[in-house]
C-alpha cells in the first residue's frame, strides 16, 4: 500500500548558460570617423561660404543722394528747382537766383513764352550742324533767374567764381533730373545775364554728357554743402569746367517752314 502512495519525481533538465559571443574587430572605424569629420567640416565651410556671399550679394548699393523728389514729370522737376535753388547763396545770405522748371520753352524779353520744338548746335569749323527733337516727355527747360532787372543777380559784383557757381548749380540741377526724372535727356539752362543785358546764354546737356558722373553716389562729384563764390574747392571747379564749359552756348530763336521753333545754338569762341 506504502508503494502505492509514492510519488514519481520528474527531474527536469536546465540548460547551461551561454557564453556571449566574442566582440568581432573592426579594424577600419576609426578611418570612418575621421573622414566624416574632415566631410563635415568642408560642408559647414561651404554653407558659410554661401552664406557671406549671400550677404553680400544682397547688400543694398550706396544712396545717390540723400534727398530726393516724389512724383515725376514737370512736378519733380520743379521740387528739384526748389531744393537745389535754396541751397545756393551769395555772401550776404541772399539765394544766388530763383529756377523756374518749365516745358521747353524760351522767354524772351517780350514776355511771350515760345514753345521749342527742336535744338540746332551749329558746327564750328565748317562741320555741319546737329539737330534734336525736344519735347515736354524729354526735355526741361531751367530759367535761372536773379532778382535785377532782366533776371540778373541783383547785389555783388560779376566774377568768375560766381560764373563757376551758376554753372555748378546748373550741374546740380541736371544729375537730379537725369538721376530721377524718368524719360528726361535733354536739359536747358538759360543763365542769368549781366546786369543791363538780356539773357544771351544757356547750357546745354544731355543725359550721356555726364553719365560717369550718374553711376556715382553726387556726393563724389559735388559736396552737399554748396560752398560760397570764392571758396568752391579746386576738385569742383574741375568737375564743373570739364562738364559745363564746353557745353554754354549763345543762344537764338528760329522758326521752320513748319511753324516749328528751334533753339539754334552757337559755340562760344575757343
Amino acid at each position: 500500500m506504502a508503494s502505492d502512495l509514492t510519488t514519481e519525481t520528474t527531474s527536469v533538465p536546465v540548460p547551461a548558460p551561454q557564453q556571449s559571443a566574442a566582440p568581432v574587430p573592426q579594424p577600419h572605424r576609426g578611418r570612418f570617423f575621421f573622414v566624416y569629420g574632415i566631410l563635415g567640416a568642408v560642408l559647414a565651410l561651404g554653407i558659410a561660404g554661401v552664406a557671406i556671399y549671400a550677404g553680400r550679394a544682397i547688400k543694398p548699393a550706396p544712396q545717390w543722394s540723400s534727398w530726393h523728389p516724389t512724383g515725376g514729370g514737370l512736378g519733380a522737376a520743379q521740387q528739384i528747382a526748389n531744393t537745389v535753388g535754396k541751397s545756393y547763396r551769395l555772401p550776404n545770405g541772399d539765394q544766388l537766383v530763383d529756377v523756374i522748371a518749365k516745358a521747353p520753352s524760351v522767354s524772351p524779353s517780350t514776355g511771350q513764352t515760345i514753345p521749342l520744338h527742336y535744338i540746332a548746335i551749329q558746327g564750328t569749323n565748317g562741320a555741319g550742324s546737329r539737330d534734336y527733337a525736344i519735347s515736354p516727355s524729354n526735355s526741361v527747360t531751367y530759367e535761372l533767374c536773379g532778382l535785377g532787372t532782366s533776371c540778373s543777380i541783383a547785389t555783388g559784383k560779376p566774377s568768375v567764381a560766381r560764373g563757376t557757381l551758376v554753372r555748378r548749380e546748373i550741374l546740380e540741377l541736371a544729375l537730379y533730373t537725369f538721376r530721377y526724372v524718368g524719360g528726361i535727356d535733354h536739359v536747358i539752362a538759360f543763365m542769368p545775364p549781366a546786369s543791363g543785358t538780356q539773357t544771351q546764354y544757356v547750357v546745354y546737356l544731355q543725359k550721356g554728357d555726364v553719365s560717369s558722373e550718374l553711376h556715382q553716389p553726387l556726393a563724389k562729384t559735388l559736396a552737399s554743402k554748396v560752398p560760397l563764390p570764392a571758396k568752391i574747392p579746386a576738385r569742383e571747379v574741375h568737375v564743373v569746367d570739364s562738364v559745363t564749359e564746353p557745353r554754354v552756348y549763345k543762344f537764338g530763336v528760329a522758326q521752320a517752314q513748319t511753324g516749328d521753333f528751334v533753339l539754334v545754338l552757337t559755340p562760344l569762341p575757343a
